[in-house]
């Protein structure tokens, strides 16, 4: 149930397996618990090939926006011989790819979406949920060779849905580009354990009677689609038993009732879904086509270049009776005639109505002299019987305005929810109204004195590790996948963040009381004066070892009102586990290497930057409530490479404790030197990580190690700094 062609969450907080792939060919192939750093190299500089100095952002502001507008608009009726459109319109075929490329979102993690260009590749080019979107993708490709490098593939993609709504009559929202292409597969995102595509969902569930029970992060039913299988829960038709799982689905998608009600009718406006033919004679996905394919898929022997004989979800039929035209047929078609359980020709459970008139039936997609049956998803039929969906759709029936306009809102945030955001957004059509899902943060001073404001941070008696945790905690929440969270708006003083376990809420207040004076006195926001303590706390810990250094630093962040936070979807950045502060809130199940990587990508780090970050921390003292473990130094305070020198002492032997724990003992004495977990000895077990560890130790590195710690914190203090680029 997404565009018209588709066939209470788990614990862990990360994907499953998804740092110890295994291949043959593989390191983890012949090793296979030992720990994928690819997860933090995926979109190394060396796969773009527009270089290190291309800023799309730069090269948008040259763009015609009006001509590619145009462009787009005669595109969806100009059909071409080698893939037909349904009644000479491609409107349902765009306005599918662009809701097939944001619709993997998911809030959990805030992976997936359109932002991109992501479906360019596997496995998204051949998921049985994109069948023929290489076609839409194809058609697409003479505006994009005319616009070259001013024009990503993935603003590109969301504009033509959104042109194609506009060319059927639906006065949109608004529409931003800005989204920069990836170059190759997007490897750290996890879609599922199924090793089959459209395996049952219940591999995915603890139990698939309660939709809640479906693995974290993960928000589809199953692998290879996009959300719902169309015909019903494992393909048993059942629209009560379907609307549970919408309603998990698409809230896991960041959408609520009435949003997700919207965009269902709204998706089955317009276009048709295809089924009529044999399904199993389609050729190869892309992936596995042959060469003389040239990229392209699922061809179909059958199809003799007519649009109703094309086979994609196998659900055959158009939902209204106008499906290039945006009104209100929809709500007609569905509450207007009584339905019954068929087959399609493809073998797919649909349903068609009891009894309609020739002339309320839609045209042949390819035949003007002939009129089909209309038809309706599983899902669709849930919005009839959920009493909630039934509600929502019958104010929708009864005020086409105001359905339109929820449905524009609704179409904006699928296809711009992880942008992040407004001061990313770019263009003409960007709307002025600054929307809650944006996660709005007003402007903050920059004419304070920043000087006088550290001398007073300084002297506040705070300690080194009071300063350097609450600004790391406060940052700690980005996420580059979504572009949410960061130290931008000081919401660490609000709920829910304030209250986190993680965040040590008694500290938290502690020292949130002494640095709003400060801020309040000098006319700094408190945001820029958290980041400001960190600071403090980095400079005086390299001072105590010996070197002189001032940490960069960027005013004018703001503080977010609680008005302007929506709590429930904060509550997903909570960080349940902090490799950086050793910590976790409980046992997930998965190795706290893993998790510590699956957090260092979210925030943006590489694998060095991850190093010496954690190394820096633990001697500076940040560990959660004061933790000892990995604390393998004797000067804590000092930014001093201790954690890596007493790493690899070869002097030193490892003794398991309990479960996770471990010692470190003197090998001659066996007196006991410090206390450790998996997260501290993976930096020299594993064979990448420990040569980032021996950089550190050497004997040459202490300043070298100091001003990378510098550089990483302050990426991570900037990370969402979105309105000063």
């Amino acid at each position: 149930m997404n565009g018209n062609d588709s066939v209470v969450v788990g614990k862990c907080p990360v994907m499953h397996g998804g740092n110890t792939h295994t291949k043959p060919d593989s390191v983890t192939g012949w090793w296979p618990g030992s720990l994928n750093l690819d997860i933090l190299s995926q979109h190394d500089a060396k796969t773009n090939p527009l270089g290190k100095d291309f800023n799309y952002r730069e090269a948008l502001k040259s763009l015609d926006v009006e001509a590619l507008k145009r462009d787009l608009r005669a595109l969806m009726t100009d059909s071409q011989e080698w893939w037909p459109a349904d009644w000479g319109h491609y409107g349902g075929l765009m306005i599918r790819l662009s809701w097939h490329a944001a619709g993997t979102y998911r809030i959990a993690d805030g992976r997936g979406g359109a932002g991109t260009g992501n479906q360019r590749f596997a496995p998204l080019d051949s998921w049985p949920d994109n069948v023929s979107l290489d076609k839409a993708r194809r058609l697409l490709w003479p505006i994009k060779k005319k616009y070259g490098n001013k024009l990503s593939w993935a603003d590109l993609m969301v504009l033509a849905g959104t042109i194609a709504y506009e060319s059927m009559g639906l006065k949109t929202f608004g529409f931003s580009f800005g989204r920069t292409d990836i170059w190759h597969p997007e490897k750290d995102v996890y879609w599922g354990p199924e090793t089959t595509w459209l395996a049952p969902s219940d591999e995915r569930y603890a139990d698939v009677s309660t939709p809640a029970t479906m693995e974290n992060p993960l928000a589809a039913v199953q692998m290879g689609l996009i959300y719902v299988n169309p015909e019903g829960v494992n393909g048993k038709p059942d629209p009560a038993r379907t609307a549970l799982h919408v309603r998990e689905t698409f809230a896991r998608m960041a959408m609520n009732d009435e949003e997700t009600a919207a965009l269902t009718a709204g998706g089955h406006t317009v276009g048709k879904c295809h089924g009529n033919g044999d399904a199993t004679a389609l050729g190869p996905t892309p992936e596995a086509a042959d060469v003389t394919a040239q990229g392209m898929g699922w061809a179909n022997p059958h199809q003799h270049g007519k649009a109703n004989e094309a086979v994609s979800s196998g659900i055959e039929g158009a939902f209204t009776k106008n499906p290039t035209k945006w009104d209100g047929g929809y709500f007609e078609m569905l509450f207007g005639h009584e339905w019954e359980l068929r087959k399609s020709p493809a073998g797919a459970w649909q349903w068609e109505p009891v009894d309609i008139k020739e002339e309320d039936k839609p045209l042949d997609a390819s035949d003007p002299s002939k009129r089909q049956n209309p038809i309706m998803t599983d899902a669709d039929m849930a919005m009839r019987v959920d009493p909630i969906y039934r509600e929502i759709c019958e104010r929708f029936m009864a005020d086409h305005a105001y359905f339109s306009d929820t449905f524009a809102r609704a179409w904006f945030k699928l296809t711009h929810r992880d942008m992040g955001p407004k001061a990313r957004y770019f263009g003409p059509d960007v709307p002025d109204e600054e929307l809650i899902w944006q996660d709005p943060v007003p402007a903050g001073s920059k004419s304070y004195d920043i000087a006088a404001v550290k001398s007073q941070i300084a002297q506040s008696g705070l300690s080194t590790s009071d300063l350097v945790v609450v600004a790391w905690d406060s940052a700690r929440t980005f996420r580059g996948s979504d572009m949410r969270g960061g130290a931008n708006g000081a919401r660490i003083r609000l709920a829910p963040m304030k209250d986190w376990p993680g965040n040590e809420p008694a500290r938290l207040a502690r020292t949130l009381a002494v640095l709003a004076p400060i801020a309040h006195q000098h006319g700094a926001s408190l945001a820029d004066v958290i980041v400001l303590a960190g600071n403090v706390g980095v400079e005086r810990a390299a001072k105590a070892a010996g070197v002189e250094v001032t940490v960069p630093f960027l005013p004018g962040r703001g503080d977010a009102s609680e008005a302007q936070t929506d709590e429930p979807t904060f509550t997903v950045l909570e960080p349940v586990h902090d490799g950086f502060r050793n910590w976790m809130k409980q046992d997930f199940g998965v190795k706290a290497e893993e998790l510590l990587l699956d957090r260092a990508q979210l925030m943006g780090l590489t694998a060095p930057e991850m190093t010496v970050l954690l190394g820096g921390l633990r001697v500076i003292g940040a560990n959660h409530a004061g933790s000892k473990h990995g604390v393998l130094t004797s000067r804590e305070g000092a930014l001093t490479t201790d954690f890596f020198v007493n790493l690899t002492d070869m002097g030193n032997v490892w003794k398991a404790v309990g479960k996770d724990g471990y010692e470190i003992r003197d090998r001659k004495s066996n007196a006991l030197k410090w206390t450790a977990t998996r997260v501290d000895l993976v930096f020299g077990s594993n064979s990448i990580l420990r040569s980032y560890a021996e950089l550190y130790a050497q004997d040459d590195a202490h300043e070298i190690f100091v001003h990378d710690f510098v550089n990483a914190w302050s990426k991570m203090m900037n990370a969402d700094r979105f309105d000063a680029t």
